[in-house]
């Protein structure tokens, strides 16, 4: 047993250029927004990172915002109820950005082929559709025992997962206090994880998520999702997030993520 905390000046700099970097939490909640503006204001931050995530939000518009970002790969980007991600928006628009396309299915899939440590995962997902179009790496094969046609989702590799929790002990072992998304799964196949918390105890006494021999680094990083939200310790800061909107649709983006 290892303990495992650290500071977070230390852990953003386990993330190097190239790497493919993903973000664990849904949409507006629980989002590693701390480490990930911190990871900005790093001397040097690191560049020609590929984003992964099951859905993109507001940590993952700054780091594109910030110019760290040349490949995305979610299902979804945006801000939920509050509209569009602004700097994913003119990233994309300006043709800076590269947008890997993926579903829940073909996400789900290439975690799980890479989990089993094979190649790719068939599914039935994406037949009859246009999604093979856009992805002519994803492969069409025959199924050997019922001749029937499959999709062949490669598998999908990370570098370093961030991922905010409710709590955690040093050793790494966390509870996410709910809405688990692909937490577990992108902490199964990353290379490094780096766990943020809320709050770091003696032992965790509730149901684990996440052991913490997958875990590489724990942080002590209360109010680490904000704006996001962290349940049950605090909602989505609308107000905050109406502020990020406005500052980057008036160009005041880099005023807003510098300290």
């Amino acid at each position: 047993m290892i303990d495992k905390t650290t500071t977070l000046s230390d852990a953003v700099q386990v993330v190097q250029d190239g790497h493919t970097l993903g973000l664990g939490g849904m949409t507006i909640y629980r989002r590693p927004v701390q480490f990930v503006r911190a990871l900005i204001q790093r001397n040097s931050p690191p560049r020609d990172l590929t984003l992964l995530a099951f859905t993109c939000s507001l940590a993952s518009d700054m780091l594109v915002g910030a110019g760290l970002v040349t490949h995305s790969r979610c299902c979804y980007f945006g801000l939920e109820s509050f509209g569009l991600a602004p700097m994913f928006t003119t990233a994309v628009s300006a043709a800076s950005l590269t947008v890997i396309e993926e579903s829940e299915a073909s996400i789900a899939s290439g975690l799980r082929a890479q989990m089993a440590g094979v190649g790719f995962m068939p599914s039935r997902a994406w037949q009859g559709t246009d999604m093979l179009a856009v992805r002519p790496d994803v492969q069409t094969i025959t199924d050997p025992y019922t001749n029937a046609q499959l999709t062949a989702f490669p598998a999908i590799s990370c570098d370093v997962a961030v991922i905010h929790v409710l709590e955690a002990d040093s050793f790494g072992n966390c509870v996410f206090g709910g809405n688990p998304s692909i937490d577990f799964e992108l902490a199964t196949i990353a290379r490094h994880v780096i766990i943020t918390a809320e709050k770091i105890v003696k032992k965790v006494t509730t149901p684990i998520d996440l052991p913490g021999h997958v875990v590489s680094a724990v942080v002590p990083l209360p109010q680490g999702a904000w704006p996001t939200s962290c349940y049950p310790l605090y909602p989505i800061d609308g107000e905050e997030i109406l502020r990020y909107i406005a500052a980057c649709n008036a160009g005041n983006f880099l005023d807003y993520v510098q300290p």
